[in-house]
């Protein structure tokens, strides 16, 4: 039988030599307290484990992780600190404070390690830091420096008794009153580290990065949480069905969110009867409630109003879904609200004002409004007004306010601790990407630009500009002379003006050559195309060593097109492959490397995009969103056909305050902008100075291209989608279905749609611009692009070659 005694209940002493301990007899003359430690193995001071409830730890955890560092903790997460710091600090995790140093050092551990802003507890990097700690703990507390504990970040001595611990970078133990902005993670960022670096980060394409939509982070909406989580199950291409209800399912969660923020949907804090009754009558009331469509079993001839996807039944009539149910859908009598402001096609999300209405043969009868197959009510909802969902705007979702707060940009907490691109946060590091953008692009010297010599004065060629080029068919000669017309412009500028980025979108042929069969399978000829595109790009070496080149694949380019024959394809897509792209990347070597040490900042780059892609500069601070599709084309052939107004219902156009700021015509490169619209300074995003004029009072003197834009633009923008049809009419993968969403809103959105006339449209602080195609159809030897100047607006520019 072993007599052994637990662990717990060992005597340390016990096993320790009587020489390994410091002897202060005066026959050794050693003092009581020796000046200099020993090199002894000093043993750990023991300590009783106990068990941590999470909720009791959760206080303290939010304080320190969310507060202080901008960080989120998932409940697994909070259970790994709460089982860590109750099996390494015992009962003294409060009053000694040893649970806030441990909870310190692995907030600061993460953020070194570039984790994103939510904390999982099943990521790697979480265990790694808990176990570097662990070799640093010793009675509950952390005595020395643990195998790679960072110490770029720690604090400042505040007193020799804590000058080694805050070489550890703990929190001094004396009483310290933080700034006040500490609390929402705005001051322990280090902002002043990156203010002085060394000269390659002096240029801005340090902080630009290109996102694909396959490694974007992909986030749902979780109801019960009210706030965005990660999804952490691994994505695939032919994923489960069930994965195509979570999709449409994350994407009205989302709506059904944002709408509820919305000032009309706010219920008043104080309410009475009478002021209900006063309500009543009102032809504007101020608080509307969604109905939920399971909600109406039994309610014959009760107004509602529902929010849902429009769907086509069996029988080829219309239907409106949401999570709790399917109803019939009668849109004969009704009006868009505004009037001809959006499309309604089968797979958008709507709002439809009406009554509903039970089938004749159960009226009156008890099982009145029965459930049928498949979750569909019985009878039909009689639709009177049907309307696109406000979208929000980026400053509200996100929380942001400034010096010119309004009303709309304090509704509701935004979320702005969300890391939605994987760049940062605007809480975390927003502040210190606007300091680095007002270094690094701060406005230029007044001088008369190429193009623009009757501008009097106009500010010169600015360095953070965007170049978008629309679709260039490579097969037709023609578009590469006007790339080159194009580039030789630029070319031009004074050294150091260079734009930052140049934005050419597919398709890069005007026809499927991937699905015209043949020995090669018209790869070949496909690559030939690209090889001319090479050889055009390296006239111009001093580009390609100054600026960085996004290219779009549309739907006749490869490997998709092979067996879509340019068809839609699903997306996101993958980029154009390597394989056919190896000699554009080429011309950039050669390019860079006949820079050599001359070459100053970040070497140029040729970057492949999915499509969708976005483009992110200065971390959250600009986001351009880049999309390839004949959305235009599409929206006609699909879209409902609804009753004209006659009574003027239509005109409450409120609800839409669309604004075209940048529309050029075709024999002119100015900007016409609206008086109402403030142009901003550099760095921030365009604000407009007062609310704009509603859209149906000013249709009648609008062209045709700027409505269709507008009605483009609102539909698109509302939706909050990319992809807002039927999977029939354009497939999404279903795992990578967050990649479409435009929520937030981006600062500024391409796409590039050549079935409608080319615009620059700003609606609800994002600006949206379409080059169309580089070859002006009906004009000889004219091209086409848009140049747009960040946080500002875009002009439409012609050349003639």
């Amino acid at each position: 039988m072993d007599k052994t005694p637990a662990p717990i209940f060992r005597r340390k002493n016990l096993h320790i030599p009587s020489s390994a301990l410091p002897s202060s007899s005066p026959s050794f003359a050693t003092p009581v307290h020796p000046l200099k430690p020993f090199n002894v193995n000093a043993p750990k001071a023991g300590i009783l484990p106990i068990i941590l409830p999470p909720p009791t730890l959760r206080p303290l955890a939010f304080r320190t992780f969310t507060k202080k560092h901008s960080l989120i903790l998932t409940s697994s997460a909070l259970q790994e600190l709460a089982s860590f710091i109750g099996r390494h600090c015992g009962s003294g995790w409060r009053e000694d404070g040893l649970a806030e140093r441990v909870l310190e050092e692995a907030a600061r551990s993460w953020k070194n390690r570039n984790g994103p802003a939510i904390v999982d507890g099943e990521s790697k990097e979480l265990h790694e830091i808990l176990k570097t700690l662990e070799g640093s703990m010793s009675g509950g507390k952390l005595v020395g420096p643990g195998r790679g504990l960072p110490r770029g970040d720690s604090m400042l001595d505040v007193n020799p008794g804590d000058s080694f611990n805050t070489r550890l970078g703990l929190r001094p133990t004396g009483p310290i009153r933080e700034d006040s902005n500490a609390s929402f993670g705005m001051t322990g960022l280090d902002v002043q580290d990156g203010e002085h670096d060394d000269d390659e980060t002096n240029d801005p394409r340090a902080w630009l990065k290109v996102i694909d939509a396959f490694e974007q982070p992909r986030l749902y909406y979780n109801v019960s949480k009210k706030h965005f989580e990660r999804d952490t199950t691994k994505p695939s291409l032919l994923p489960k069905a069930s994965h195509k209800t979570a999709a449409f399912r994350n994407r009205y969660d989302v709506i059904h969110q944002r709408l509820l923020r919305h000032e009309s949907f706010q219920t008043p804090t104080v309410s009475s009867s009478r002021s209900h009754d006063s309500q009543k009558g009102s032809s504007n009331p101020q608080a509307l409630k969604i109905t939920p469509i399971a909600n109406m079993l039994g309610r014959h001839g009760s107004n509602h109003m529902l929010l849902g996807q429009l769907n086509v039944l069996p029988t080829g009539g219309l239907a409106i879904s949401d999570v709790t149910g399917t109803i019939a859908l009668d849109v004969k009598q009704a009006v868009a609200i505004p009037e001809d402001s959006a499309w309604f096609c089968p797979g958008m999300i709507v709002l439809v004002d009406g009554v509903y209405e039970e089938e004749d043969e159960s009226v009156g009868k008890g099982l009145s409004g029965s459930t049928g197959v498949g979750g569909t009510l019985g009878g039909r909802f009689q639709g009177f007004f049907i309307g696109q969902p406000p979208c929000e705007k980026r400053r509200a979702t996100l929380g942001i306010t400034g010096p010119e707060q309004t009303p709309d940009h304090a509704i509701g907490g935004g979320f702005g601790w969300i890391d939605f691109l994987g760049v940062g946060s605007e809480r975390a590091v927003g502040q210190k990407m606007r300091r680095l953008e007002r270094r690094l692009l701060a406005p230029p010297a007044p001088e008369p630009s190429f193009g623009d010599e009757d501008a009097g004065g106009r500010v010169g060629p600015s360095r953070g500009r965007v170049v978008v080029i629309g679709e260039l068919n490579l097969d037709q000669p023609r578009a590469l002379q006007a790339l080159r017309k194009i580039l030789a412009l630029y070319g031009a500028e004074p050294v150091g003006c260079a734009p930052v980025a140049f934005v050419l979108a597919g398709n890069f042929t005007q026809h499927a050559v991937m699905a015209r069969g043949g020995s090669s399978g018209g790869s070949i000829e496909y690559k030939e195309y690209f090889d001319a595109l090479a050889s055009a790009l390296a006239d111009f070496p001093t580009l390609l060593q100054t600026s960085t080149f996004i290219f779009v694949p549309g739907d006749n380019d490869g490997w998709v097109s092979a067996f879509t024959a340019g068809a839609s394809t699903p997306v996101p897509r993958h980029p154009v492959p390597d394989l056919f792209t190896s000699r554009v990347r080429r011309a950039f070597a050669t390019a860079n490397a006949e820079a050599g040490a001359a070459a100053r900042g970040v070497p140029g780059s040729a970057v492949w995009a999915s499509n969708p892609a976005r483009v992110s500069l200065f971390g959250p601070n600009h986001e351009l969103v880049l999309f390839r599709d004949d959305m235009s084309a599409r929206l006609r052939r699909t879209s409902v056909r609804l009753k004209k107004d006659t009574y003027g219902s239509g005109t409450a156009a409120e609800t839409d305050n669309a604004q075209t700021q940048a529309v050029a015509p075709p024999d002119s490169m100015e900007v016409d902008k609206d008086d109402d619209v403030a142009e901003p300074r550099r760095g921030q995003p365009p604000q407009p100075t007062q609310e704009a004029p509603a859209v149906t009072t000013t249709t009648t003197s609008l062209p045709q291209d700027v409505r269709s834009a507008q009605k483009l633009v609102k539909t698109l923008l509302d939706q909050g989608h990319l992809a807002p049809f039927r999977t029939a009419t354009r497939p999404i993968h279903w795992d990578f279905a967050s990649a479409l969403h435009l929520y937030p809103l981006p600062t500024a959105m391409v796409l590039v749609d050549a079935s409608a006339p080319p615009f620059c449209v700003t609606y609800e602080g994002c600006h949206v611009m379409n080059p169309g195609t580089v070859l002006v159809p009906g004009r000889k030897a004219v091209g086409r692009w848009i140049e747009y100047e960040l946080g500002r607006l875009g002009r439409l520019r012609e050349c003639t070659f």
